[in-house]
């Protein structure tokens, strides 16, 4: 029984932690409305969505640790124009699950953080009136008062008073899970998925996309054994070869043996070359030694554009996602330096709540497009197989901007 109320004791502690989040972003949401009324406001609430569908998935993952399964309900955005601010206000509020995120964002940021408070403060409560005979004599008379205010100045009232307290004990081992579910409720009622939303077409662009992640794993896999057979398989051939020629000399001619290893030592190293840049191609060792912050700093340096790099708090992230942003930056300046003409390009990389928000401008000449061979498509594979987006603007003249964002909750 004690066990079960510590387990919703911390239930209530964990749901408190959210609802003072949510209790935040309700606040943010009222001063972007009031900024709305003057004009100015309407820039922001496209990130505001961003943030709340944040909060919300905090909530569904503390559900889900208590054994509480919430699909995630959002449509898979399609792919939209950067800056597009109009655009995806629109698309935020056709998402019946954005709505449902603001109703809830509400709820639990007012009736989830008083239930929270008052579960955690009650049992405090409680021990503080159980323990007041050890200490009560050591207050000064004003303060000899229980937590309802009842003066305590005798012996046999500070007794009662703990006795008080292991009452109020008793009722809240049946109090607790109650408290419990109620804070719950409106994540159960509102972040589910509505009845009436169709997720089919969330399960088709996820087939979609993972048979587009094995198609280019299969071609990354076809890549890496043609690198092997044509270039380090052959080069060590050579060795293997050149070696057993300079035995064969030694005995009879050791300067043309000397000559022989030399040339197979240049074959080795060749070989070695090639293996590097086959490993190089299939995970970055300069992400385990520097993280993905170094990385890109290397990356941007080695841009022949000049190019600022703008990295944020980026904090822990899985592998896969490091990667992935390591060669969406590395694939898009490469297509800056070869193909845009431009002078100066930034890359901009961010996370917000759980999604690593990446943005490479070039101000060259653009009409950039993804089926001309310049790695545009191959960058869109790598983000959607991460259940990512890639948006490209790039109209004739340029400017070029791609952003690309990746969720990155670990």
């Amino acid at each position: 029984m004690l066990r079960g109320a510590f387990e919703n004791l911390e239930r209530l502690a964990g749901g408190l932690g959210t609802a003072f989040m949510a209790l935040i972003t309700l606040v943010a949401w009222i001063l972007v409305g009031a900024a709305c009324l003057l004009g100015v406001g309407l820039l922001l609430v496209p990130l505001m969505v961003a943030v709340t569908r944040s909060v919300a998935e905090r909530e569904r993952a503390r559900l889900h640790r208590l054994g509480v399964e919430i699909v995630t309900p959002y449509l898979l955005p399609r792919e939209r124009v950067p800056g597009d601010w109009r655009g995806a206000m629109r698309a935020a509020r056709a998402d019946l699950a954005t709505m449902r995120d603001l109703r809830w964002l509400a709820v639990h940021a007012t009736l989830g953080f008083l239930v929270g408070v008052l579960g955690v403060l009650m049992p405090v409560s409680a021990l503080r009136e159980i323990t007041y005979p050890l200490w009560w004599n050591l207050l000064p008379k004003h303060m000899q008062t229980t937590n309802f205010s009842i003066p305590v100045t005798t012996w046999p009232a500070a007794i009662a008073t703990s006795f008080v307290g292991f009452g109020v004990l008793i009722g809240l081992l049946w109090l607790l899970p109650r408290l419990a579910r109620l804070q719950a409720r409106p994540a159960l009622a509102l972040l589910a998925p509505h009845p009436s939303i169709d997720l089919s077409e969330r399960v088709a662009r996820l087939t979609e996309t993972r048979a587009g992640a094995l198609r280019a794993h299969a071609a990354e896999l076809r890549r890496i054994e043609r690198s092997l057979h044509d270039g380090a398989q052959n080069r060590l051939m050579a060795v293997v070869v050149t070696v057993a020629a300079a035995k064969r000399a030694l005995a009879r001619d050791p300067a043309r043996a000397v000559h022989a290893m030399d040339r197979a030592q240049a074959a080795a190293e060749q070989a070695l070359a090639e293996l590097r840049g086959v490993v190089r191609g299939i995970l970055p060792p300069i992400l385990a030694d520097r993280g993905l912050s170094g990385a890109l700093d290397a990356v941007a340096a080695g841009c022949s554009v000049p190019c600022s790099l703008t990295v944020g708090g980026l904090g822990h992230m899985p592998l896969s996602v490091e990667t992935t942003a390591y060669f969406t930056v590395a694939e898009a300046l490469t297509n800056v330096s070869r193909h845009s003409g431009a002078r100066r390009a930034e890359v901009e990389v961010a996370r917000m709540g759980a999604t690593l928000r990446i943005v490479v401008r070039d101000d060259g000449k653009g009409g950039a497009r993804e089926e001309s061979g310049s790695g545009l498509a191959g960058i869109r594979r790598r983000v959607e197989a991460l259940d990512g987006t890639m948006a490209l603007s790039s109209p004739e003249g340029g400017p070029t901007v791609i952003e690309v964002e990746l969720p990155c909750e670990s």
